[in-house]
């Protein structure tokens, strides 16, 4: 797949959100080795291959796979002031778990470059990710779970819309402690009745 044609992109007013392919593999790495201290202390245990330019060719890849087969949707935030083959990334935005049938839902991650943090970047992301997922992929209903004190998280998802469903206790090991996670929901816009 060119790296100029990506299977899925997204625009908004400052942003491309891209599926990128293998080949942006070293931007990804560079995005995480400069957000290793910003990212790490909220995310759970990495591969030890994670800062190589080698594990992020095959995560791009495997990103593509799932896209493909319809499990999930991973977005990296590109600037639209550069090329898109050669714009840094400073996000990164997905759906996971994507589930069907009676469910019709998706997981909500996202992860912002320390250095760009608080000029609405994120809820541009996120608005755009949701009004994709609950458009053209039909889902009903997007989740995210952040760290009870994770105050810029949940800004974001408040600010899209997202409401607080409850706490789930010990949900994700991070850093060998088994941390609680606030749970939040945002549903697909009802049609007006008729």
């Amino acid at each position: 797949m060119p790296s100029d044609n990506p299977p899925v992109l997204l625009t908004t007013p400052r942003l491309h959100l891209a599926l990128l392919p293998p080949d942006g593999a070293a931007r990804v790495l560079a995005y995480h080795e400069a957000n290793r201290g910003h990212l790490g202390p909220v995310s759970p245990a990495r591969p030890d291959n994670f800062f190589t330019v080698t594990w992020w060719r095959s995560r791009l890849a495997q990103d593509a796979e799932d896209w493909r087969r319809g499990l999930a949707l991973r977005l990296f935030l590109l600037s639209r002031e550069a090329p898109l083959t050669s714009a840094p990334v400073l996000g990164s935005v997905s759906l996971t778990d994507i589930r069907r049938g009676p469910l019709q839902s998706g997981e909500l991650g996202f992860g912002l470059d320390h250095r760009v943090q608080g000029q609405g970047l994120m809820s541009e992301a996120v608005r755009a990710v949701c009004d994709y997922a609950f458009g053209l992929l039909g889902l009903h209903r997007v989740q995210a779970n952040h760290l009870p004190d994770n105050h810029r998280s949940a800004a974001v998802l408040r600010r899209v819309g997202f409401c607080v469903e409850g706490l789930a206790r010990e949900l994700v090991l991070i850093d060998g402690r088994w941390r609680d996670h606030v749970l939040t929901a945002l549903l697909a816009p009802r049609s007006p009745a008729r």
